[in-house]
């Protein structure tokens, strides 16, 4: 096991500099990057307390990763939700993407259509138009997207898509904080 290269990979993820690190564990810099090239081992007690900061556990860093984890998801992996009513149909593109940190959808509007109001949440929204043109209602302000724009907002107020072409309209959306 390379210690060095997993605790490299946490202060990456974490977001931190050597520097940072070492400051929130009182080790250098110097020291940091020994044991991030695995020219120095770490002390159990100096190894704690980096798994502390870089929010782990020790069983959680020895774990060994999961093997055969999927990379490629095929249309037979994906799940589709349709709504006659409101005229819409949802692409889940990711098996269980609700439990990951983003969650990818691909959107298809008939004319008319409209997607669910949703409350205010923590989430980040991200959007592709493949299709048409779509309008974002986010609180009170309404914009308009067609196809090949992007649109990327924070969801704290209420929000809500709609088709906004006489056809049909196709978007890929992406979103943390899982709220669809």
């Amino acid at each position: 096991m390379e210690i060095g290269r997993k605790i490299k990979s946490l202060r990456l993820k974490k977001g931190l500099t050597q520097e940072e690190l070492g400051e929130r564990t009182d080790l250098t810099k110097g020291h940091i990057s020994q044991l991030e090239r695995d020219l120095n081992s770490p002390s159990i007690e100096t190894l704690f307390a980096l798994l502390e900061v870089l929010g782990t556990t020790p069983k959680e860093f020895f774990d060994e990763p999961k093997k055969n984890v999927t990379v490629v998801y095929s249309t037979d992996d994906q799940t589709i939700y349709s709504d006659d009513e409101l005229k819409y149909s949802i692409r889940w593109l990711v098996p269980r993407s609700n439990e990951n940190d983003m969650e990818p959808v691909h959107i298809t509007f008939q004319q008319q259509g409209e997607f669910k109001r949703f409350e205010p949440s923590l989430a980040e929204t991200f959007i592709y138009v493949l299709k048409g043109k779509v309008t974002i209602e986010i609180g009170d302000t309404h914009y308009s997207a067609a196809k090949g724009d992007a649109v990327y907002y924070d969801a704290s107020e209420h929000h809500r898509l709609s088709n906004a072409h006489t056809g049909t309209s196709e978007l890929l959306l992406v979103a943390t904080e899982s709220y669809l």
